[in-house]
C-alpha cells in the first residue's frame, strides 16, 4: 500500500511539470537510442565486411604482389606465367583453378548513356567460379574469347542497369575508353556492402582488357581456388613453393608476394569492427550519463520547489524512507519511461540504413540500455531523494 501510494505521488509531481519531466525524458531517451543504434551500426558493419569477404568463396586465396623484405632489388610483380605456372603444376591437387587478373576504370557508353562503373576488369573464365560470380542472363565468356582476345564483356547488375534500365543488354555494344564491347551476360545480384558495391564491374577477357588499357605487363593479383575449404593451407604451401621458384627467391623471408585467403582476412576485419563497434558504444554511452546528470539537476530543483510540502508532510509524521521513496520513485520513473521510449526509438531506427550500413540489433545492448538507464535512474537521483529526506521539519516550514 505504501508503495502504491509512494507510486501514485510520484506519477502526480511528474504531471505537475509536464515539460520538465519530457525535457529530462528526452535527454534519457536520447542515450539509451543512441546506445542501442551505434551497437547495431556496429554491428551491421561486421555483418557487411563477413558477407562480402566470404562471397567470394571459403576456398578462395588471393596472391597480390608484397615489397621484397630484407632484399635490396625490386619486388618482381605478378605476371600472368605466374599464373599459368600455378595452373599448369601437376603436383598441386588442392588447387583447383587459377586466374590473374587486371583491373583498371574507364567510362562506358551506350547510346546516349554515359556511366562509370566501379571497376573494369580483366581475367579468365576461371574468374567467375574463383570469385563465386553466379550468371543471371546470357552467358560468361569462353576460353576461346581469351585466346582470340575477342572483345566481349559480363556485366555486374549494376552496371547494367545503370547502362540498360529495363533494357536486355545481351548482346547490345557498349564503349569503353573507345573500345566497343559486346555483352555476354549478366552476374546475378550479390548486394551492397556499404563499402563498395560488388555489382559495379565489367568484366571481360584478360588479352583485350590487357591491349585496350592496362598493357601487357604485370597482372594486379592472382586468384587462386583451393580444391576445398579444407585445403586451403595446403594450396598456400604450393602457391608459395610454385612462386619462389618463378621469383627465384630462396629465402621464404624474403618473399615478394603476399597470400591471403578468406578466413585470415575474416579474423582481422571481425577485429577491426569489434573495436569500432565498443567505440561507438562508448561514445553513446556518455549519453546516458548526461541524461542522468539531467535528472540530478531536475529533482534538485524539484525538491528546492517542494521544499514547504516536505516540511508540511514530515510534521504530520510521514518517515524518512517514505519521503526518499518517493523522490526516488520520481527519478526512477522518468528513467523508466525515457528509457522505454529510447527502446522504441532505437529499434525503429534500425530499420533504415545509416550510413550505407544495414543496423543490425543486438537484443544484449536493448536490455543493458534499458537496465543501465534504470540504474542511472535510482542513481543520480539518490542524492536529491536522500537531501529531502533528511530536511529538518521546522527548517522546510520556514522555506520561503
Amino acid at each position: 500500500m505504501i508503495a502504491w501510494q509512494m507510486i501514485r505521488f510520484a506519477v502526480g509531481g511528474l504531471a505537475a511539470n509536464k515539460v520538465r519531466s519530457a525535457l529530462t525524458m528526452l535527454g534519457v531517451l536520447i542515450g539509451v537510442a543512441s546506445v542501442i543504434l551505434l551497437l547495431a551500426v556496429g554491428n551491421g558493419s561486421s555483418v557487411a565486411v563477413k558477407e562480402s569477404i566470404t562471397s567470394l568463396g571459403t576456398n578462395s586465396l588471393t596472391v597480390s604482389t608484397a615489397a621484397s623484405r630484407g632484399s635490396a632489388t625490386a619486388a618482381k610483380k605478378l605476371t600472368v606465367e605466374d599464373a599459368k605456372a600455378l595452373a599448369s603444376a601437376t603436383d598441386t591437387p588442392a588447387i583447383k583453378s587459377v586466374a590473374p587478373v587486371v583491373t583498371t576504370s574507364g567510362t562506358a557508353l551506350y547510346g546516349n548513356i554515359s556511366y562509370q562503373p566501379g571497376q573494369v576488369v580483366g581475367s579468365y573464365p576461371a574468374y567467375f567460379e574463383t570469385a563465386n560470380q553466379k550468371i543471371a542472363e546470357g552467358d560468361y565468356f569462353s576460353a576461346d574469347d581469351v585466346l582470340n582476345s575477342r572483345k566481349v564483356a559480363v556485366l555486374g547488375s549494376t552496371t547494367a542497369k545503370e547502362l540498360f534500365a529495363t533494357e536486355d543488354p545481351i548482346g547490345k555494344k557498349i564503349t569503353i575508353g573507345g573500345t566497343p564491347f559486346t555483352v555476354t551476360g549478366v552476374l546475378a545480384t550479390k548486394g551492397s556492402t556499404g563499402f563498395n558495391d560488388p555489382d559495379d564491374v565489367v568484366i571481360a577477357p584478360l588479352p583485350t582488357v590487357q591491349n585496350a588499357f592496362t598493357g601487357f605487363g604485370s597482372v594486379n593479383q592472382i586468384l587462386v581456388q583451393a580444391s576445398s575449404a579444407d585445403t586451403t593451407t595446403e594450396a598456400q604451401a604450393d602457391i608459395t613453393r610454385i612462386l619462389m621458384g618463378t621469383h627465384a627467391i630462396k629465402d621464404p623471408t624474403k618473399a615478394d608476394f603476399r597470400i591471403s585467403n578468406q578466413t585470415s582476412l575474416l579474423s582481422a576485419r571481425e577485429s577491426t569492427t569489434k573495436t569500432f563497434t565498443v567505440l561507438l558504444g562508448a561514445v553513446a554511452a556518455i549519453s546516458l550519463l548526461v541524461g542522468g546528470i539531467g535528472i540530478t539537476n531536475i529533482m534538485l530543483v524539484t525538491v528546492t520547489e517542494r521544499t514547504r510540502e516536505i516540511g508540511i508532510r514530515k510534521a504530520l509524521g510521514a518517515p524518512r524512507a517514505v519521503i526518499l521513496g518517493q523522490f526516488l520513485a520520481e527519478s526512477t520513473l522518468l528513467s523508466v519511461i525515457g528509457a522505454g521510449l529510447g527502446v522504441l526509438a532505437g529499434i525503429v531506427g534500425s530499420h533504415f540504413s545509416v550510413v550505407g550500413i544495414k543496423p543490425v540489433v543486438i537484443p544484449e545492448s536493448v536490455l543493458g540500455a534499458f537496465a543501465i538507464a534504470v540504474a542511472i535512474g535510482l542513481f543520480f537521483g539518490s542524492y536529491p531523494a536522500n537531501r529531502a529526506a533528511s530536511l529538518r521539519p521546522i527548517d522546510a516550514l520556514r522555506h520561503e
